[in-house]
């Protein structure tokens, strides 16, 4: 069952108008995204990394996930999202078109996915069972591998100032004859890792106040 998180986060989107266009230069985009990445990572350096494995595995009630399974959700949609997206960006344009680039612009599948996943959205959404971790036997494997995810969205946020956000090049998870641009696929991935690790602190956060702790 998917949670929300609970922290305030630096959103600028969600300002354009109800049909696709543009809102933000791309390098000013691509600085949100890495304030947002920063701020993951301090998160999970100073919240989730010292925690013993009882608490990571521990769960709010029967229906929620422990931070592990949070974590562990993020790493199944980064198996398929930072490939994706490495491919998308693999196509360097030419110096003046960079100097000149069009600011970065959403359609209508953009803002939708990234409306469900941004973290004050505390609409619950039924979650695919293939990206359901619940029930999962889980250990440090799940935070060294959303850790190597991390470094890989950071390559990917460097490689992107230099390629096309406007591009539709990444498919959808679900239905991969949709396809994200490449800017949006780049948000969505970073909502919702804000969302989940949000979700894990609190879950973590829960264990710790147990009684007999």
């Amino acid at each position: 069952m998917s949670e929300v998180c609970p922290e305030t986060f630096r959103l600028t989107l969600l300002v354009v108008s109800p049909l696709s266009g543009p809102f933000m230069h791309p390098s000013d985009f691509l600085a949100d995204l890495r304030q947002r990445l920063h701020q993951l990572r301090a998160t999970l350096t100073t919240e989730l990394l010292p925690l013993p494995a009882e608490a990571l595995n521990s769960k709010p009630g029967p229906d929620s996930w422990s931070a592990l399974e949070c974590l562990e959700h993020l790493n199944r949609y980064g198996r398929h999202y930072l490939p994706a997206l490495q491919q998308a960006v693999a196509r360097p344009r030419p110096a003046a078109a960079i100097a000149s680039a069009e600011e970065v612009g959403f359609s209508w599948l953009g803002r939708k996915s990234y409306e469900m996943v941004r973290p004050e959205n505390t609409t619950r959404h039924a979650t695919l069972a293939r990206m359901n971790p619940s029930r999962s036997q889980l250990g440090p494997a799940v935070l060294n591998e959303f850790l190597a995810q991390l470094s890989g969205l950071e390559q990917l946020l460097e490689a992107a100032a230099h390629a096309n956000l406007n591009r539709r090049a990444v498919p959808v998870e679900f239905f991969r004859l949709l396809k994200l641009r490449t800017g949006e696929a780049l948000l969505f991935v970073l909502a919702h890792a804000q969302r989940h690790v949000g979700q894990a602190v609190r879950a973590a956060a829960v264990a710790a106040d147990a009684p007999g702790r």
